[in-house]
């Protein structure tokens, strides 16, 4: 093993991670004989066989698990010694990781681009997925922040609120519910709904929203896109319950409309997610405390949200964010 490389390493640790020589391709940016290239080398070094292979899947070799432990371990080493390097940079040059759920992808970029405005040469590393890779990211060390509305309660993290985020029931225009006011959730059981799959962000914050009520919902279809949901909805397909974050370019079309319920919007909070014992670098740290300075306004200013004519999220009597959570 003297003779592997860290290169190697991290390969052979994305493909453990994944399970699939094409994901983990895709996710180095490499091809995909390039990744079993370096993963042969690190057998040949190994002395034996890392991965086997049983129908159309691949599983770790008991060598390869023993094997995926010390790797990590290792790249954890050298990106805290990359992260002390950087303490010694500062902010200019450093390079910033941060992972989101997907809900945020749709005005997260923008935040990143004006914290780059005023912290020049930082380096910007973007990565958005569902809740279990989220806090995969976290729990492999891929990321220094996570952004996402419900923290883990199984992981030693700090979690801190910074922004609002409310939650609301959405419908084609045309949907007979559209032009009427207080609609009582009692109304909505009879409605088909298109919803995003169980054990996903969207799906805890309807059971936030419905409590008991939500075993009464006539769940139509579980889908695992967002995008997809809305084109759903506006097909006419039935009415869903999604953050209202993002839809903001539907409502200016005016291809989907907010349904006018009782109890609704559900404000749920944004929050900054990171190891307890994780040292973040300094532009990390930066950014932490430009998302809970400046995150709100951001936020409420990039999105409009209108579900009826001259509302804005602001007229909502949002709830006070909650004391940080350790």
């Amino acid at each position: 093993m003297k003779n592997a490389t860290l290169r190697q390493l991290k390969v052979f640790e994305t493909v453990a991670r994944h399970l699939s020589f094409s994901r983990a391709a895709e996710e180095l940016h490499l091809t995909q004989p390039a990744v079993s290239t370096q993963v042969k080398k690190l057998e040949e070094h190994a002395g034996l066989a890392l991965f086997e292979q049983l129908g159309k899947k691949i599983y770790l070799t008991p060598g390869g698990a023993e094997l995926l432990h010390y790797s990590r371990s290792i790249i954890q080493q050298f990106q805290e010694a990359e992260d002390a390097m950087t303490q010694f940079k500062g902010i200019t040059g450093g390079k910033l990781n941060v992972a989101v759920i997907s809900a945020g992808d749709y005005f997260f970029p923008r935040l990143l681009v004006e914290f780059a405005r005023s912290h020049q040469g930082v380096t910007l590393n973007l990565s958005v997925h569902n809740r279990e890779g989220l806090l995969n990211q976290m729990t492999s060390n891929l990321t220094d922040i996570a952004i996402m509305v419900r923290p883990p309660t199984d992981m030693d993290t700090i979690n801190e609120a910074f922004a609002p985020h409310p939650y609301v029931i959405v419908a084609a225009p045309d949907h007979p519910l559209v032009s009427q006011k207080n609609i009582p959730m009692s109304t909505l059981m009879h409605e088909p709904f298109v919803v995003r799959e169980k054990g996903s962000d969207t799906w805890h914050s309807m059971e936030d929203g419905f409590g008991d009520r939500i075993n009464d919902l006539n769940i139509a279809m579980e889908i695992r896109s967002t995008e997809t949901i809305k084109q759903a909805v506006i097909a006419g397909m039935g009415i869903s319950f999604l953050s209202a974050h993002t839809i903001s370019l539907e409502l200016q079309a005016g291809s989907l409309a907010v349904l006018d319920v009782e109890g609704f919007p559900v404000m749920l909070n944004w929050y900054i997610v990171h190891r307890k014992n994780k040292r973040l670098p300094p532009v990390a740290q930066a950014f932490k405390n430009f998302l809970l300075t400046e995150g709100p306004e951001l936020i409420e200013r990039l999105i409009r949200y209108s579900p009826r004519p001259g509302q804005q999220l602001s007229n909502f009597p949002v709830k006070s964010l909650p004391k940080n959570k350790k």
